[in-house]
């Protein structure tokens, strides 16, 4: 009887991503089979990006590659170009596209229903219109998806969430509304204040993890043996941080950790077995307090491969 196994991997923006690719190879080596051949691949914002390549075929070692040296030589992506600075359009957020609240429609929701919606949404309905682009994402999916099309994969799950209602949407699980793969992964990048929210139809979406960084809960119904979870924004040992940011860093830390704990207890009751990896006290000294620094990439990813390592050996 074969092992049904899902891959969940949380946002984290340009460092978290590159966190999770030394996880991810951390996983292959200590346990022994390949990110791929999982029955279902479940990202959020940065891990969105990641499913939608390995769902398409790209391979952990060529991901590798892919966030070391910006030019892959093999695979899907062989010659493709690719800078993480210039994707997320730096590493400080542009000005707004207008000062105006991005969501009168989730405002109004949260006060005719006040209580219903996490503190993230709500905050994000708050937040104006950002300034940056995620084109230069859906180029990169573009360059390993068919034209218009889902990932080959067809267990590839996108989370994002809806800004008018503040609701969890999971692209391509059945009922999900149907989107070229492009779409749901720019969607899910689609960070509140910095990026524009992406239009779909006739909503509009933004970041998954305004909803649940990871979002593990999503797989208590898919009749799973394992579930390995990747989840940068949380951590095994939020710790003391110097200085205002880093102190906001780690206290949103304890919360993305402590949803994590719950969906992961969720996940378990349902008899499967649930393994997770979060960066160490060691691997947020070398994140530092912005996501979004693509300077410390290499650093990052190095440091993730040895800490991820330890973990998934556990």
């Amino acid at each position: 009887m074969s092992i049904r196994r899902a891959i969940v991997i949380g946002g984290g923006g340009v460092l978290g991503g590159t966190w999770a690719v030394g996880a991810l190879r951390a996983l292959e080596e200590a346990r022994g089979f390949d990110a791929r051949s999982a029955d279902l691949l479940v990202g959020t914002s940065a891990g969105s990006v990641l499913v939608s390549l390995l769902g398409n075929g790209v391979s952990v070692a060529e991901l590798m590659q892919h966030y070391r040296d910006d030019v892959v030589t093999s695979g899907p992506l062989a010659g493709y170009s690719w800078s993480a600075d210039r994707a997320a359009g730096g590493h400080r957020p542009s000005m707004p596209r207008n000062w105006l609240p991005g969501s009168p429609a989730l405002m109004r929701e949260s006060v005719i229903h006040p209580g219903q919606k996490n503190a993230t949404a709500v905050l994000s309905a708050f937040l104006p219109e950002g300034g940056r682009s995620l084109e230069r994402v859906g180029h990169l999916v573009d360059a390993v998806t068919p034209m218009g099309q889902w990932a080959a994969h067809d267990g590839v799950w996108v989370i994002a969430m809806d800004y008018a209602s503040g609701r969890r949407t999971v692209f391509g699980r059945s009922g999900a509304p149907q989107v070229p793969l492009r779409s749901a992964v720019m969607a899910s990048c689609a960070i509140p204040g910095w990026f524009a929210p992406v239009r779909i139809g006739e909503h509009s979406y933004i970041d998954g993890g305004a909803v649940s960084a990871t979002s593990v809960d999503v797989v208590s119904h898919a009749e799973l043996d394992e579930v390995y979870v990747i989840a940068p924004m949380a951590a095994a040992d939020s710790g003391r941080a110097s200085g205002l940011v880093g102190w906001l860093d780690r206290r949103w830390r304890d919360q993305v950790t402590n949803v994590c704990d719950r969906e992961v207890a969720q996940v378990r009751a349902t008899g499967a077995s649930v393994f997770l990896a979060q960066p160490s006290g060691e691997d947020l000294k070398v994140m530092g307090g912005n996501m979004m620094d693509s300077s410390r990439r290499a650093l990052v990813l190095e440091t993730s491969l040895l800490t991820s390592q330890e973990t998934w050996q556990e």
